[in-house]
């Protein structure tokens, strides 16, 4: 059974999340404060964390930052702020998903469904050692780890799938809507500037210069390649 942890300090939102995870067969938990969230969440154990953005204490961007320097679990933020922005730096910080309230509980079990089994599929992996090495970038599948110049760098798991899957089909242009549906697999439940923001933070990460690619491209008007 997955369990999951709820950081949702409106107690009312947080038992209706609970009672639907528990009838879909989760294992849900519940904390009401920042701090207490954070800290339960980085004892490990869980499979997926729904983050509240406005809590008490520590707020959901601080402890997205937080859990993210840890752990790769999917996070699910949920907020009622709608503005672009917090979209924007939720997912910079390594947010998995962003839903809007009110929101419909079928959509965020769907939304749990898709993420927890996209995590296990992509994680799971074959016993067999898989690297890609293309000139100062090592990336190896098997341990989920990338080296730049030798010099290993922190990615979070949307991040290193984006940049694998472009990397394995190097000089070939997907679309940004191509890579949110391979990718995330949700269809119209999400947004697809994530993909953009997700393609920055990789730059930044392997990208001597980010504004002067070496790996990856934007193809005005058609999307994003790996070139070799």
């Amino acid at each position: 059974m997955k369990r999951i942890l709820i950081i949702e300090d409106d107690i009312s939102m947080a038992e209706l999340v609970r009672d639907y995870l528990t009838i879909h067969k989760y294992e849900p938990h519940i904390e009401t404060s920042g701090d207490r969230g954070l800290a339960r969440a980085l004892e490990g154990g869980f499979d997926l964390v729904v983050l509240d953005l406005m809590l008490p204490v520590v707020d959901g961007f601080e402890i997205c930052r937080k859990l993210r320097e840890r752990l790769d679990i999917p996070i699910l933020m949920v907020s009622a702020k709608k503005e672009d922005i917090d979209k924007i730096r939720g997912l910079g910080l390594g947010a998995d998903d962003y839903v809007v309230k009110p929101f419909s509980p079928n959509e965020l079990i769907a939304r749990v469904n898709a993420h927890l089994a996209r995590y296990e599929r992509l994680s799971g992996g074959g016993q067999k050692r898989e690297e890609i090495r293309i000139r100062g970038l090592l990336i190896d599948k098997a341990s989920r780890r990338v080296f730049v110049n030798d010099k290993e760098v922190p990615f979070t798991t949307k991040e290193f799938d984006l940049l694998t899957h472009l990397a394995s089909n190097p000089n070939r242009v997907f679309s940004k809507e191509q890579l949110f549906e391979q990718l995330w697999g949700l269809d119209s439940l999400g947004d697809i500037a994530t993909v953009t923001v997700h393609i920055r933070k990789i730059r930044e990460k392997i990208e001597l210069d980010p504004s002067r690619s070496q790996y990856i491209d934007t193809v005005w008007g058609a999307g994003y390649r790996f070139k070799v």
